[in-house]
């Protein structure tokens, strides 16, 4: 149940950094906000973890540009948020 909650809160945390670092404006909701946290979450998870645990500030910080990396997608393929 924590994890879960821990989840969300990073996700909303890490969404909403990407869009403010992200050049433009990225006009989207609290909700596609947190699940653009989440995913780019789970983008640099799989990238960078190998299977440790834990927190660490290189996995945020992946977070945070694997969310960007996300939004550029999105643009790139027509998507409007």
């Amino acid at each position: 149940m924590f994890n879960l909650i821990g989840a969300l809160i990073s996700g909303l945390v890490v969404g909403a950094l990407a869009r403010f670092f992200y050049p433009g404006d990225v006009e989207m909701g609290w909700g596609m906000t947190l699940l653009l946290g989440i995913g780019g979450s789970l983008l640099a998870g799989f990238a960078t973890t190998r299977g440790s645990e834990g927190f660490n500030r290189a996995g945020c910080l992946a977070s945070v540009v694997g969310a960007v990396l996300l939004i550029f997608i999105g643009r790139m393929l027509g998507w409007h948020f």
